[in-house]
């Protein structure tokens, strides 16, 4: 009976112990040190850029385990920034981001897969204007370690395109053929908890 309570304890005190390896960070957006921006055809003559501005998330990494990582990020759509307040508040619109029947667009992560290199496959949910669907980010680790304010940080970056017809949002495609996918950009800072 004592070596079954014994080994129930390491057992007990080794899945405790692998879980405290994983780091939990919250995306620093206080000090502008993540981003998400997008790009996306204009009528296939040049580039329209633009951003969210507000946005809130968290991640957690295990580097002995980074096929436990967990993302997870809420974006204020009506946030939406290119630096153009007529175009802004058209994509505030029915016609594309419909913000005052779906004012925010989640993500939320199902898996991590490393590939080697700092490079990784990050697959989760993603919302956005009422539609949900699985998508794939192709993440690069930046780096981690301290920060001059006693704390830690670990940052990585991604990259996706979308097809907005798979959100309901047709009238891209008054933007001409090439309008049809955004690609979307992630810079995310995250300060250990």
């Amino acid at each position: 009976m004592k070596i079954k309570l014994l080994f129930a304890t390491l057992l007990l005190s080794l899945g405790l112990s692998s879980q405290a390896l994983a780091e939990d960070y919250v995306i620093d957006t206080a000090k502008d040190h993540a981003f998400i921006q997008f790009k996306i055809a204009h009528l296939g003559y040049s580039w329209l850029l633009g951003r969210f501005n507000e946005f809130e998330g968290t991640f957690s990494y295990d580097e002995k385990n980074p096929s436990a990582a967990k993302v997870q990020v809420k974006i204020d759509v009506g946030s939406v920034d290119t630096n153009h307040a007529a175009r802004d508040k058209h994509l505030r619109s029915p016609d594309f981001f419909n913000v005052d029947a779906h004012p925010t667009a989640t993500f939320v992560s199902k898996s991590f897969k490393e590939l080697g290199d700092g490079k990784a496959k990050l697959t989760g949910t993603f919302t956005l204007n009422g539609v949900t669907r699985d998508i794939i980010i192709d993440v690069n680790h930046v780096g981690h370690g301290p920060d001059p304010w006693g704390g830690y940080r670990r940052g990585f970056e991604g990259r996706t395109t979308l097809k907005l017809t798979d959100y309901n949002i047709a009238k891209a495609a008054m933007l001409g053929p090439a309008a049809a996918t955004v690609d979307l950009y992630f810079s995310f800072e995250g300060v250990r908890q």
